[in-house]
């Protein structure tokens, strides 16, 4: 196939360090022209990834996230350009809706990045009749609500790309300064533990700014270090060191690639019952499941007892990017043949997750608006 692409204006594709969506669209780009498909990007300047991409776009500026003009500018380019491909991937918000414009249009697959909510709704019921939506977790296909989803596919990673580590006495947070996050809610549970925690996060603009010195910066104590923003061979040198990743979310993330990178390297993860974390963790396997920081705690002190080959192992089964392609293909492949139905099987139902007594989740907080439409993990 001739597979269009069509990325965020925000980063370059793939991201020098933070950027979860980014990190996608580059796995998903790679993996699909590994697969032997033509694959063509529309992503900004500065992009990097190996496959050919369309020119006249800007580069990157993060500056402008969020910024309408900008993204619409993004859109035009790239929807005008993708004239010669049998299906096109758009993994911005407004794209669906630009795309409703066209006519005699190819097929368009729209990954839906974030949490949906009424105005999400209401956004995507505008959009292209050409359009089909893919949820990224049954957790975030269960808020669809009006939006029809065509399939639902969890993401996947090189894994042969990420390096084995042989753990350490220290946890870590990757992550964002965001109170959605749970960095405060990861430095106490470190801190209960007894285990040192080291803390990669990105902290540039004025709100994340904010929260570090009113929530963050308060916490930090002798246990804890803060790395500063990292690099993805970086990130995964901290993660392959650490006896966990804790990653206490406190929103219904769609879904926590950071968990899937964590279990790459062979590092067990310690999370909280939200959004997609029982469909990517599996209990007293690949990690725990907890709601508080007290029985987090509890959990964290057991992490360096999982087996790090079998976390690694469920990784490479069920978050591979090859199999993440595959199943995009087969929905390519369905799409052309104008065979549209729902397909909830390709991403593995989570089961009950059974937490000990005394550990039921509480409910998740509400995301912010810039949180819920436009980025995630």
């Amino acid at each position: 196939m001739r597979i269009g692409i069509i990325a965020p204006p925000w980063l370059p594709i793939p991201p020098p360090a933070y950027g979860g969506i980014e990190s996608f669209v580059d796995t998903l780009a790679r993996a699909l022209s590994t697969a032997g498909h033509d694959v063509l990007l529309a992503a900004s300047l500065d992009s990097t990834c190996p496959v050919p991409r369309l020119p006249g776009f800007q580069p990157s500026d993060p500056k402008t996230m969020g910024v309408t003009a900008f993204e619409l500018r993004h859109l035009i380019r790239a929807y005008a350009a993708l004239t010669d491909v049998d299906v096109i991937v758009d993994n911005t918000l407004a794209g669906p809706v630009v795309a409703a414009s066209r006519t005699g249009a190819v097929p368009i697959v729209a990954i839906a990045h974030g949490p949906f909510m009424p105005m999400i709704h209401e956004i995507y019921r505008a959009a292209s009749p050409d359009v089909s939506f893919v949820a990224i977790s049954h957790n975030q296909a269960s808020m669809a609500g009006p939006v029809r989803i065509a399939r639902i596919i969890h993401h996947g990673i090189h894994v042969e790309e990420v390096p084995r580590g042989p753990g350490g006495a220290s946890a870590c947070f990757v992550g964002r300064m965001h109170p959605a996050k749970g960095l405060p809610e990861a430095i106490r549970t470190a801190a209960l533990a007894g285990i040192p925690l080291r803390i990669a996060a990105k902290m540039r603009d004025s709100a994340e700014c904010a929260f570090f010195e009113e929530m963050v910066r308060p916490a930090l104590g002798s246990n804890t270090e803060y790395l500063g923003e990292l690099s993805t061979k970086e990130k995964y040198v901290l993660m392959g060191e650490s006896c966990a990743l804790v990653n206490p979310i406190q929103w219904d993330e769609p879904f926590g690639l950071v968990m899937i990178e964590a279990l790459a390297t062979g590092t067990p993860v310690v999370a909280t019952p939200h959004g997609s974390v029982p469909e990517i963790i599996e209990e007293g396997r690949s990690g725990f499941i907890r709601s508080t920081p007290e029985h987090l705690a509890l959990a964290l002190q057991r992490a360096s007892s999982l087996d790090r080959e079998l976390c690694r192992a469920i990784v490479e089964k069920r978050f591979a990017a090859a199999r993440m392609a595959g199943d995009y293909v087969a929905l390519f492949t369905q799409l052309l043949q104008r065979q549209p139905r729902l397909d909830t099987t390709s991403a593995k139902r989570p089961s009950t997750v059974r937490l000990p007594i005394g550990h039921a989740a509480s409910a998740a907080p509400t995301a912010t608006t810039s949180e819920a439409t436009s980025r995630t993990a």
